[in-house]
């Protein structure tokens, strides 16, 4: 923004090498590294000065917002155990004053940048000022949301609340970055490099679940019950790894070394069967298979050979792993294969939510008349309320006959979107947005927040795969792009 109205600033050194960085394959390993930091150790506030700083100087001195993208992605994973407020209401950092103030300072400075950042591009580039493709789709999704639960006698600012949140989340930044990215110079394969780093760091907090206290019973056995994070608990964490699955088998297809890709790849796959979630183990491996028929279609030769080895070393170490350590792996699944499968009550929270869905079929009866929760209770006064853990039983309860309309329209609009100009970018980012979509049958992760705006960095990226590209000017470039 500065460096158009001073454009000598771009000859500064400093500037143009943190520019440089901020463009390069590094600053996707820095963004990371520090939601890691803050997960692991409870770093949550200096890690989040760190993004302000680079949120501001990229706002200030950057060709566009594309650095900002791998932080909304990265932010909603940076909550620690430790400072959970749900859970540790007198502990938690963001339960008292010295931690939320800073918080809000801090979100509050970012959106001054980010939206000053917003206004300087409508003004400067008005080739830009037209609608995106999903604009109507999410626009009558945020109406009927709005509306959820009118005319029922539960209707009232809380649902409107809800409901504008919950439409943000999914849209707000699929918006902002379809205006404020300069698209013809963001590489096609960013998003893969972005989910790719996001997954490296959601393996390490994985891990490090499994050093929270209680996750290890006196017998040896593991309790997954206590596997959460300060942003979820363990089914929240195998969506978003399971979301993070297919962007290391783009690589497989896309580079010389695709088989070390591979590789990594199915340590993703691990990563999401240590999370024990079952409903992301069983779509994030169906999406496994469907990576892996891609990556045996689309490479050949000597580069298909080697990823042929991979899948039957995986194959083959998968067996003798479970043979020789049988014990060790009831132990790791045992809780897991304890509930086997269990619907958890779910069937009987679907059928309250049709039944709530009949007493008020156009509108539904809002978010927060709920009477189908199941798993112990939510904090007094939550802004978050119960939900159905399934899409569309959530979508006829709370919003009724219009909100699945809405819903529809939204999702058939998504799916014209991937399927024009189909290439192997979209098809990647369409394997992601699958996850969402066939996890939230049974679970509420396409209400969750953080989901919601990884959903909306990627259909972004997808509508964006049409752009023809330029390159970046030569101050912004790196050895690693």
């Amino acid at each position: 923004m500065l460096t158009f109205y001073f454009p000598k600033l771009k000859e500064n050194k400093v500037i143009s090498r943190i520019a440089a960085f901020l463009y390069s394959d590094w600053y996707l390993g820095f963004a990371a590294l520090t939601m890691v930091c803050a997960n692991l150790f409870g770093l949550e506030l200096p890690v989040y000065y760190l993004y302000l700083l680079v949120i501001a100087f990229t706002a200030l001195f950057a060709e566009d917002m594309l650095p900002a993208l791998p932080l909304v992605c990265c932010g909603y994973m940076t909550f620690s155990a430790r400072n959970n407020p749900a859970v540790f209401i007198e502990t938690s950092l963001f339960r008292r004053p010295v931690g939320y103030i800073q918080l809000f300072v801090i979100a509050g400075l970012m959106a001054v940048f980010v939206i000053a950042r917003l206004v300087f591009e409508l003004i400067g580039h008005p080739e830009r000022r037209k609608l995106p493709r999903l604009a109507f789709g999410f626009l009558a999704l945020g109406v009927s949301y709005v509306l959820g639960g009118a005319f029922s006698g539960y209707y009232g600012i809380k649902t409107v609340l809800f409901g504008l949140t919950q439409i943000l989340s999914l849209s707000f930044f699929y918006f902002y970055f379809f205006y404020a990215i300069d698209w013809q110079k963001a590489k096609k394969e960013h998003f893969a490099k972005v989910f790719t780093a996001i997954g490296c760091g959601i393996v390490l907090e994985i891990v490090g679940m499994y050093f929270l206290p209680g996750v290890v019973g006196g017998n040896g056995e593991i309790n997954r019950g206590e596997l959460v994070t300060g942003w979820g608990m363990y089914n929240n964490v195998g969506c978003i790894m399971a979301m993070c699955l297919p962007a290391p088998f783009y690589f497989a297809i896309r580079e010389k070394c695709g088989w070390a890709f591979n590789i990594l790849g199915n340590v993703f796959l691990l990563a999401v069967m240590l999370t024990q979630s079952r409903n992301s183990i069983l779509f994030g491996g169906i999406i496994y298979v469907g990576c892996a028929v891609f990556v045996l279609w689309k490479t050949e030769g000597r580069a298909r050979l080697h990823h042929i080895i991979v899948y039957s070393g995986v194959a083959v170490a998968g067996i003798v792993t479970a043979i020789v350590l049988r014990e060790e792996i009831g132990d790791l699944f045992a809780s897991l294969i304890y509930v086997g499968t269990s619907n958890n009550g779910r069937w009987e929270i679907y059928k309250k939510g049709i039944e709530q869905f009949l007493k008020y079929p156009i509108f539904g009866n809002g978010f927060y008349e709920c009477h189908a929760f199941q798993w112990g209770s939510l904090p007094s006064g939550s802004f978050l309320p119960p939900r159905y853990h399934n899409t569309y039983v959530q979508l006829l309860a709370s919003g009724g006959v219009a909100a699945l309309a809405a819903y529809a329209y939204h999702r058939v609009q998504t799916a014209l979107l991937f399927f024009r100009k189909l290439n192997l970018e979209k098809i990647f980012i369409g394997f992601s947005v699958l996850v969402l979509i066939t996890t939230s049958f049974f679970d509420c992760h396409f209400f969750n927040f953080g989901p919601g705006l990884l959903y909306a960095c990627l259909l972004v990226m997808a509508e964006k795969m049409d752009v023809e590209q330029e390159e970046r000017p030569a101050q912004l470039q790196t050895e690693n792009g």
